[in-house]
């Protein structure tokens, strides 16, 4: 907080009364000061002394970091021979593989922008963001490339199997012939400044259409810092890369960022838990991240887990997504008492950081999402009047730093309701923010229930629920109603052997909550839909409750 000395800042929330600004309490991160720096040469000039970057979990081969670097030298010229040149987008259709990073660091090296696509999208939904993000160029792997049969890009094939005439696919050349190419010093390079944009992803759209983030090599470059920065990281370290590298934050930390501490990347193409733990064992692996479910899942199995795998390496577990219960961190804990775990809270918007918690005491303030990263300012603010709040007044998070991303994509409309003027990104999500600074996520925004224009957070009612001996999961949704405008409905998931009713689940919450709070109705159901970093499927349940409640 050094640089905002001249403000009076309380040293223990990080407020300050006369901007109404939350301001961070870690020390802020170094940032480069050359603007002509692109985010690939900015981590590769990071001097350690780490050997391996990359291993194929499945097979055991792995990359070297002088392999590494030599392949990016060459795909990066064999791109610029293609005529790939600063501002082209380049397509990436792939699950995670020690290539992945190769492809990325090539593209942005040039000053070309990387988008990438979940490999479980449809052929419909990637056409979209082709249609939207009008890539020059594809890379995927031989069994993807039905999905983009629709369209006439060329494409590169990143693994050996070349079939694709069977698929019409305009295919010009594999990775590993580009990376056969003679790096050459005098390629044709564009001059790339930190504020030009290195990538296009597009984010999940749980609230509406999915739109395109870009992010610009400084924002990355912001991304990287703090990254490393928060891991202190010693060489040998060895990160478990269980995040889709499609998403930002397996993009920006574990197919780029942790490279430039000399880590180790072990690369699980998919996820399953039996490999995952297989991986730790065999690979004697340090960090594990990972999302709430997998984590509970842990918990569950713990000591199955134990007599089958030596997990006896890991030291800590970094969990992203939502925020992890006391139930679940200490439940964690008592299983697998050497390894700390650690929370992190950010959004495609702000390239993945926002805020986290960097030791096991401050990951006990419960249900925290942690303390603002280094260099990021927050305002927590009444989206009804629009006016700046305090400590402990639960508003709108708005966050604003050197990772917030330039904007959406040829969307002017988007960009100017998410990003004002002065650079503070709306994150949609409530949260008020204590005295000793940890951030508490309340609920989204769009996800409130207005009952007769009472705001009710479904998250306060799952939070209730799973309170419940006899409840496994749960999740509260909006169901319309024509007399209050919205009430609460419950889909719940009973424990095995229980014979919980509708009306005991009504009358355990009906006790505990203001009127307007009431659960009216409830289903019990097998399983709670949610996405792969265990966020409600809230759009689906809906969907569900309305259809159900029409037959």
């Amino acid at each position: 907080m050094a640089e905002n000395s001249s403000l009076a800042i309380d040293p223990t929330s990080g407020f300050c009364r006369s901007n109404s600004t939350f301001y961070s309490k870690r020390n802020p991160i170094p940032l480069p000061k050359n603007e002509s720096l692109d985010v690939t040469s900015f981590i590769s000039a990071r001097a350690h002394h780490g050997q391996i970057a990359f291993i194929d979990a499945a097979t055991g081969r792995h990359l070297t970091f002088s392999q590494l670097w030599r392949a990016v030298d060459s795909v990066a010229t064999s791109l610029s021979d293609m005529g790939i040149r600063k501002g082209h987008v380049v397509l990436l259709l792939s699950p995670n593989s020690i290539f992945f990073p190769i492809v990325c660091l090539s593209v942005m090296s040039l000053g070309a922008i990387i988008t990438t696509t979940n490999p479980l999208n449809t052929p419909g939904e990637i056409g979209k963001q082709i249609a939207d993000s009008k890539p020059v160029l594809a890379f995927t792997i031989a069994p993807l490339l039905p999905k983009l049969a629709g369209s006439t890009i060329p494409i590169v094939i990143l693994d050996d199997d070349v079939n694709g005439s069977a698929t019409g696919a305009k295919i010009v050349t594999t990775l590993h012939q580009m990376m056969k190419t003679e790096p050459s010093g005098s390629r044709v390079r564009d001059r790339v400044n930190q504020d030009d944009t290195a990538t296009l992803l597009y984010s999940s759209g749980t609230t509406g259409a999915s739109k395109g983030v870009v992010s610009s090599h400084r924002n990355l470059i912001a991304m990287v810092q703090t990254v490393i920065n928060r891991f202190s990281l010693e060489v040998g370290e060895r990160f478990i890369c269980t995040v889709p590298m499609f998403h930002i934050y397996g993009l920006v930390a574990f197919a780029t960022g942790l490279l430039a501490s000399g880590s180790t990347v072990i690369v699980l193409s998919k996820f399953e838990m039996q490999d995952m733990l297989s991986t730790i064992e065999k690979y004697r692996a340090t960090y594990l991240p990972l999302v709430p479910p997998i984590l509970v899942a842990m918990v569950n199995a713990a000591d199955q887990i134990q007599k089958k795998y030596d997990l006896s390496s890991l030291h800590s577990a970094l969990s992203g997504g939502a925020p992890l219960s006391k139930e679940v961190i200490e439940g964690f804990l008592e299983k697998y008492p050497n390894v700390k775990i650690l929370q992190g809270y950010g959004l495609t918007e702000s390239t993945g950081i926002g805020a986290s918690t960097d030791s096991l005491e401050e990951s006990r303030r419960y249900g925290t999402a942690g303390m603002l990263s280094p260099s990021m300012e927050a305002m927590v603010v009444d989206p009804e009047s629009g006016k700046a709040l305090t400590v402990n007044q639960t508003g709108e998070l708005w966050l604003r730093g050197p990772s917030v991303m330039k904007g959406y994509f040829s969307n002017p409309e988007a960009t100017t309701s998410t990003l004002d003027s002065k650079g503070w990104l709306r994150t949609g999500d409530l949260c008020y923010i204590d005295q000793d600074g940890f951030i508490f996520i309340v609920d989204r925004l769009k996800e409130l229930i207005k009952y007769k224009g009472y705001q009710v957070p479904p998250a306060e009612l799952e939070a209730l629920l799973l309170t419940h001996p006899e409840i496994l999961d749960a999740a509260v949704i909006p169901f319309p109603d024509k007399e209050v405008g919205q009430f609460p409905m419950a889909y719940v998931v009973r424990k095995p052997g229980s014979k919980l009713s509708e009306t005991q689940v009504m009358e355990f919450v009906g006790k505990q909550v203001a009127p307007y709070k009431r659960i009216r109705r409830v289903a019990f159901v097998g399983s709670i839909p949610k996405n792969p970093s265990g966020k409600i499927l809230r759009k689906d349940l809906i969907k569900l409750a309305t259809s159900a409640s029409n037959l």
